[in-house]
């Protein structure tokens, strides 16, 4: 068996002693990568994830219908009572205003903006009116002075005006001034709204 002398044995031990010390290093460096590495998320995790973020998204994009439908939804009502009073304004103007020269003239005007009861009671009544107007050369002329939309929906709208009017006849040569407060009904009929009640409250 060979012997060895000193300087060959303190090398060997020099050997084995950096042997172990870089062994332990390489085990400190691995224990400390494992550790660094997040674990991997379990496949049902993963999809409870998914289905909570695609339950959400689906929530969002409801919410956004209903909030979108509600503005066009009030859009079109807006549209609607604005057409309403433009209609009324001007009918309430060709209602209550008359001239005996151009009586068949008024009265056509009147039943193209009317519907329903008041188009038929107007209809009725045109014959003793007009009469009416002829013999005493009856005049008048209205002027909406104020409006306002009371209820509205997309086909059905009541109205609020005051009015004044001007008449004169035979019997009262000087215009005089009469104020009325007017509610109107109007239906859409066909795209358009016409008046089917007219009442002076």
């Amino acid at each position: 068996m060979p012997v060895m002398t000193d300087g060959e044995s303190s090398a060997t031990e020099d050997a084995l002693e950096d042997a172990g010390e870089d062994a332990l290093d390489d085990a400190l460096d691995d224990a400390l990568d494992d550790a660094g590495e997040e674990p991997e998320t379990p496949p049902r995790s993963r999809n409870v994830r998914r289905l909570a973020a695609a339950a959400l998204a689906a929530g969002l994009l409801a919410a956004l219908g209903v909030l979108g439908w509600q503005v066009l939804s009030e859009q079109r009502l807006n549209r609607a009572a604005a057409e309403a009073q433009r209609t009324a304004v001007d009918y309430a103007q060709v209602l209550t205003s008359i001239d005996s020269d151009k009586v068949d003239e008024n009265f056509r005007q009147v039943l193209d903006g009317a519907t329903g009861e008041f188009k038929d009671m107007y209809s009725a009544s045109s014959g003793e009116l007009r009469q009416l107007l002829i013999d005493n050369k009856a005049t008048a002329r209205g002027v909406v002075i104020d409006s306002a939309v009371q209820s509205i929906s997309t086909d059905r709208a009541v109205v609020l005006l005051f009015v004044d009017q001007s008449v004169s006849n035979t019997k009262l040569p000087d215009p005089r001034i009469d104020r009325s407060r007017m509610k109107m009904t109007l239906e859409k009929v066909d795209g358009r709204w016409r008046a089917s009640k007219v009442e002076l409250p």
